[in-house]
């Protein structure tokens, strides 16, 4: 074995919702990069076809392609859950990322904001993943298990936010998800990770960090000093996903520059 082959990826088959921007995104270019045939669905085909062909461009060892598919409802997943089986009978990786945000103050934060955050980011990335099993089942064997991984947030560990209530708690939820999916799956030759990103650029985040002002104001509550690269999420899913990672589940993998663990201050205000 060498040091390459812990995050080759080469041969492997794996479906990215959300894929088009943002966080998917980043993961579809780092799976593509180590070798896999990505699959790349969100809701606007046209979106993921774009990607798609421009990873398909690129010098990388592996390929993509992209088509329309909806989490948010019962129907999308099921015309989803078809679709991936057309093209695949084996699915190696399980990347559930597609979701959505929403801000409001408290006092403010309508009823229905809580339904369609849970809907999708918690009850349809569960639904998805329990169809995908047959599909994740047949490509596992007991040295190389199939692999999924969940999109969760710093916010779902720690109570920073803006006024993103159902969205933190959504992700909190994804969390344990997370977990308890881990306990169920292992056994089964499938473990189960979750990412938490801190503050990455995305169309998610613009309203924030869309700006290199934006990125300057919110690196200064990281303590690593910056917002996240499209490297950072890259390394995560390939570690997660090769050789490297596959002792590994139920695991929650911080990736917000040490927001996870920061405690400002001292508890005693001693000086130091």
């Amino acid at each position: 074995m060498t040091p390459n082959d812990l995050f080759d990826l080469t041969g492997k088959v794996a479906l990215v919702t959300g894929g088009s921007s943002g966080i998917g995104r980043m993961a579809a270019e780092g799976l593509v990069a180590a070798g896999a045939r990505v699959l790349i669905a969100s809701r606007k085909a046209d979106a993921c076809g774009a990607v798609a062909a421009e990873l398909n461009g690129m010098d990388y060892s592996g390929s993509a392609e992209g088509f329309a598919g909806d989490v948010s409802t019962e129907a999308g997943i099921d015309a989803l859950v078809a679709e991936v089986n057309k093209r695949t009978d084996k699915l190696h990786i399980l990347m559930n990322n597609a979701g959505r945000t929403w801000g409001a103050a408290i006092g403010e934060h309508p009823y229905q904001a809580w339904e369609k955050l849970l809907s999708l980011n918690v009850t349809g990335m569960f639904h998805l993943t329990q169809q995908l099993l047959p599909l994740l089942k047949a490509a596992s064997t007991p040295q190389d298990p199939a692999r999924v991984v969940n999109v969760g947030s710093v916010m779902g560990d720690i109570p920073k936010g803006t006024q993103t209530y159902s969205y933190a708690v959504s992700k909190g939820a994804v969390h344990h998800m997370t977990r308890v999916l881990s306990n169920d799956l292992a056994p089964e030759g499938i473990t189960v990770n979750a990412i938490a990103p801190g503050p990455f650029v995305s169309k998610m985040t613009a309203f924030a960090i869309g700006t290199e002002e934006g990125q300057k104001k919110s690196a200064e509550g990281v303590p690593l000093g910056r917002v996240g690269c499209p490297e950072d999420i890259a390394g995560a899913l390939q570690y997660l996903c090769g050789r490297g990672g596959s002792y590994v589940s139920g695991a929650i993998l911080p990736l917000s520059g040490g927001m996870q663990s920061n405690a400002p201050g001292s508890l005693f205000n001693e000086d130091l």
